[in-house]
């Protein structure tokens, strides 16, 4: 199984269902050292999922008092690629640690990476 950590539309149960096909059940977790900001989306069947045009996007601050709640799913690797077809290009899936010391999979702005990450997720 993977964790996943969602901070946005995919805690919808709407989202969860058009996307993995079933309503995903979590635990509360935070991410220190980031914070929210809020993208306008494109693409119109991300819009249509979500009835959102303006979604949330974790943006790295470096300040561990800054901290971005939100739910860590378990899904399967499958789902996984599902949740990577569902996010948009702003969007770059990466692997942090989260309060709980749990590490998880995250989407943060893909403009703030200048590394490499450990997953190999690349967006289409």
């Amino acid at each position: 199984m993977e964790r996943l950590f969602s901070y946005g539309t995919l805690q919808q149960e709407n989202v969860q269902l058009e996307t993995f096909g079933r309503k995903l059940f979590g635990i509360k977790d935070a991410l220190p050292g980031y914070t929210l900001e809020e993208i306008a989306i494109k693409n119109p069947e991300v819009i249509k999922r979500s009835g959102k045009i303006f979604h949330p996007m974790l943006r790295k601050s470096g300040n561990p008092n800054d901290a971005v709640q939100g739910t860590v799913f378990e899904i399967t690797q499958a789902e996984l690629m599902k949740a990577d077809q569902y996010e948009v290009d702003d969007y770059k899936r990466v692997m942090e640690m989260f309060r709980s010391g749990f590490s998880a999979w995250v989407y943060i702005d893909s403009q703030q990476l200048t590394e490499p990450t450990n997953s190999g997720a690349k967006k289409n």
